[in-house]
C-alpha cells in the first residue's frame, strides 16, 4: 500500500479509502490511485486484520475444481481434503462451472484471503495471470489437467493410454465403425482422448470417418441427443466410446430409450455411479480421482515443505473395467 501511496503521490489514508471503496474520496485521486494499483498490481489483503500464526501460514489451501457436484471432481476434492487434514491444513473449495472467467476470480479470491497454496483444475486457456502468485511464493499445482502458459506442478491420467485402450477393446470385439463422442475440444483432457480414439483406429488400419464424431457435449442430454442422431445416420456406429462420465450417461439412456442397449457396444471414460447394477453392465476405462487428489496435494505440501526443484508432471495409469456394454460383438459377428 505504501508503494501504490507513493506512486500515485497521495497519503496512506487515501489509498486506503479508495481501496476500501469509500465514496469521500476526489474523482482525480481515485483515478490516481486506481491506476497505481493497476501498474503494481496491489491486491487488498483480507486478512491482514485477521490472526494469523507467527509464521505468517494461514493453515489453508484453495481448491478449485469445476463442479463439486460432480462424482470425479467430489472424489478429487477428498482425496485432496485427505493430505490436508493430515497436516494441520484445512481446504476451501469452489467450483469454476468450466468458466475461465471465474476461475481467475476464484483464484485471484483464495489469494487475497492468503491461502498458502492453491490446487487448480484448469478450465481456461491461459494460466498465466497467476505468475506473480507464484512469483510471490504461493506454491502451485494443476489436476486432471496440466497449466498453460505457466510452469508448476500437475497430475493428468493417461487420457490418451486410456482411450485407445478403450477403441482397443471395441476393435477386439469385432467393431470397425466406433463413433466418439467427446467433450468440450478446447479442454486437455477431451484433446488427449481423442487422440488416443484416433491412434487406435490407425494402428487398426482404419480410416478416420468424422461423422462418426460428435464434440462439444457438456452434459448427459447433449450426449443423449448426440447418440440418437448418430444412430439415424444412413451408416451408424456398431459401437461407441464415450469420452466423459456424463456424456457415457446419456448414451446409455438414448441406447435404451431405442432398446439398443444388447446391440450398440459402449465403452466409457470415468466411472459410472451404479455402472455394474444395470444390464448389459458399463465396461469403462477408469481413472482414479481420489489418487489423482491426493498426489495433487502431496506435490504442494512438498513445495509448502521446503522443495523448489523443478515443476514435476505425474501421470497416473487408468484400468480397462470389464462389464458388458463394451464386449457386445456387431450383428453378424460372433459374440
Amino acid at each position: 500500500m505504501k508503494d501504490v501511496a507513493t506512486l500515485a503521490g497521495v497519503s496512506l489514508a487515501t489509498v486506503s479509502r479508495v481501496v476500501n471503496g469509500n465514496d469521500d474520496v476526489r474523482p482525480d485521486l481515485v483515478a490516481r490511485v486506481r491506476d497505481a494499483v493497476a501498474v503494481l498490481g496491489y491486491r487488498r489483503d483480507l486478512t491482514a486484520s485477521t490472526l494469523r500464526r507467527t509464521d505468517r501460514t494461514s493453515s489453508t489451501i484453495g481448491l478449485i475444481i469445476e463442479d463439486v457436484s460432480n462424482p470425479f471432481f467430489s472424489a478429487v476434492h477428498r482425496g485432496v481434503e485427505e493430505v490436508a487434514r493430515a497436516n494441520g491444513v484445512l481446504t476451501f473449495a469452489a467450483s469454476s462451472d468450466e468458466e475461465p472467467v471465474r476461475e481467475r476470480e476464484l483464484a485471484d479470491a483464495f489469494a487475497a484471503r492468503g491461502v498458502d497454496g492453491l490446487i487448480i483444475v484448469p478450465c481456461g486457456s491461459d494460466q498465466g495471470y497467476l505468475v506473480r502468485e507464484r512469483e510471490t511464493g504461493t506454491p502451485l499445482v494443476f489436476a486432471d489437467r496440466p497449466p498453460r502458459f505457466l510452469d508448476a506442478d500437475a497430475v493428468v491420467a493417461d487420457n490418451a493410454g486410456g482411450a485407445r485402450d478403450a477403441v482397443e477393446h471395441l476393435l477386439d470385439a469385432g467393431h470397425r465403425r466406433i463413433g466418439f463422442l467427446g467433450d468440450r475440444p478446447t479442454l486437455f483432457t477431451a484433446v488427449e482422448r481423442r487422440r488416443g480414439y484416433r491412434e487406435a483406429l490407425a494402428l487398426a488400419g482404419i480410416e478416420e470417418d468424422p461423422a462418426l464424431e460428435r464434440h462439444g457435449l457438456v452434459d448427459s442430454d447433449s450426449a443423449e441427443s448426440a447418440v440418437a442422431e448418430l444412430l439415424l445416420a444412413a451408416d451408424p456406429p456398431t459401437a461407441l466410446f464415450t469420452a466423459q462420465n456424463l456424456i457415457t450417461i446419456g448414451a446409455i439412456r438414448a441406447l435404451r430409450k431405442r432398446a439398443a442397449q444388447h446391440r450398440i457396444a459402449v465403452v466409457g471414460f470415468d466411472d459410472v455411479t451404479l455402472a455394474d447394477m444395470v444390464e448389459p453392465g458399463i465396461t469403462v476405462v477408469m481413472q482414479d480421482p481420489y489418487a489423482l487428489g491426493r498426489r495433487a496435494a502431496e506435490l504442494l505440501f512438498s513445495r509448502l515443505d521446503g522443495f523448489n526443484g523443478d515443476s514435476r508432471l505425474d501421470v497416473l495409469p487408468t484400468e480397462l473395467v470389464v462389464r458388458g456394454s463394451g464386449e457386445i460383438a456387431p450383428i453378424g459377428e460372433p459374440a
